[in-house]
């Protein structure tokens, strides 16, 4: 998501620092912004050139000085406490006007914004994977969210070119609500014996013109998180989120989808 976040916002003609947590996490991230950058390249996609974008994101291992720095978008694993010590970090090194983003796909804004001083300045902006190809960002309004964060998120949104929907700060939002609740179905469908993954999926995109289906994009997504997203749900929505076995099976034994090379379907 963080790659494709840079990528999208380089595109657009903004400069972009990623920071990532080490040396070799660094050169992962330049591989995976390069990746998705030359991807769109090559079908067209980039409003700019591919060079263009790519000296327009600085990778990092270590925080950098972030005065004069207007938007921070906030895209690690959906961990509550986790996100909590990095907001707080990153709002101790902002200027008074920043506004911070978060990227998560579930996680209460009010609970993220207990970390900050300022919590007005917090806002939810969740993005769809693929971050190029996906033409919504969820914006999610906090309780504390002040009208300036929510609508520079709208506005940083319409700057990319993609299309907003804004939802209060309920668990799971409006699309992993609904979209975590199909993905678990089809989990259910598979685990019984009712189809095969390829099947389940082709009668999605076949009957109801999804552009994908709901195991195909477990995969994309990554199902440990699915499955945390789902966990989550489930102390805050009730049993119908209560993850299959068949998901924990598949987490616990390293077969997350395209990033472990295996999932419901092969990666290479």
């Amino acid at each position: 998501m963080g790659a494709g976040i840079a990528h999208v916002l380089a595109d657009a003609g903004i400069s972009v620092t990623v920071v990532e947590v080490s040396d070799e996490a660094v050169s992962a991230a330049e591989r995976r912004v390069a990746a998705s950058v030359r991807g769109s390249a090559a079908r067209g996609k980039l409003r700019s050139t591919e060079e263009g974008v790519l000296a327009r994101v600085d990778v990092v291992p270590v925080q950098p000085s972030l005065a004069g720095v207007e938007l921070v978008v906030e895209a690690l694993p959906e961990r509550l406490e986790l996100k909590r010590s990095v907001l707080a970090a990153v709002e101790g090194a902002l200027d008074a006007d920043a506004i911070v983003a978060t990227n998560t796909s579930s996680l209460s804004i009010a609970a993220l914004a207990e970390a900050l001083r300022r919590p007005e300045r917090l806002v939810g902006t969740h993005f769809f994977n693929p971050v190029p190809a996906s033409v919504l960002v969820e914006v999610v309004r906090g309780p504390a969210s002040g009208d300036r964060a929510v609508g520079l998120a709208h506005g940083l949104a319409a700057r990319l070119g993609k299309e907003t929907i804004e939802v209060a700060d309920a668990p799971g939002f409006a699309t992993s609500r609904l979209g975590v609740l199909l993905g678990l179905e089809a989990i259910r469908m598979v685990e019984e014996g009712v189809a095969s993954p390829a099947d389940v999926d082709r009668a999605m995109v076949l009957g109801y013109r999804h552009p994908m289906g709901p195991l195909r994009l477990g995969d994309l997504v990554g199902l440990d998180v699915r499955l945390g997203i789902a966990e989550y749900l489930a102390t805050t929505l009730g049993p119908r989120f209560d993850p299959p076995a068949l998901l924990r099976c598949m987490v616990a034994e390293g077969r997350l989808g395209q990033k472990s090379g295996q999932g419901f379907y092969a990666w290479d």
